[in-house]
């Protein structure tokens, strides 16, 4: 398991105003800024990067994230050497994140990470 430190360091956010659970993987290659919008259960967006963690290590990240920010796990999937990952809010208020972390060969894993903050 990764240290307690991991999921409690300074990581940028995804967005100005985006969720603690919405945060570039620490040392992520953003490739531009995310695409946010507002909808029906509050401001949210998608971000592209990439990094040259492990898709899972990556993953593990946002699962600790989300669990520390009360979100539970409500999806997670492997295919191949992908992995993806969903969690939302158990409380109505409409957060999400879902992440999909996919290695490129010869290359970085490349991350999508998407979120609603919640209304």
């Amino acid at each position: 398991a990764a240290p307690a430190a991991a999921t409690t360091a300074a990581a940028a956010p995804a967005a100005p105003g985006a969720p603690v659970f919405a945060v570039v993987y620490p040392g992520g290659a953003v490739s531009g800024p995310a695409t946010v919008a507002q909808g029906p259960d509050g401001p949210g967006g998608i971000l592209s990067f990439t990094t040259d963690a492990a898709p899972e290590a990556v993953i593990a990240f946002y699962r600790q994230r989300a669990e520390a920010a009360g979100l539970a796990s409500v999806m997670a999937m492997n295919q191949g050497e992908a992995r993806a990952y969903g969690a939302a809010a158990e409380d109505g208020s409409g957060k999400l994140l879902r992440v999909v972390a996919t290695p490129v060969e010869n290359g970085p894993t490349s991350v999508q990470l998407d979120w609603t903050a919640g209304g």
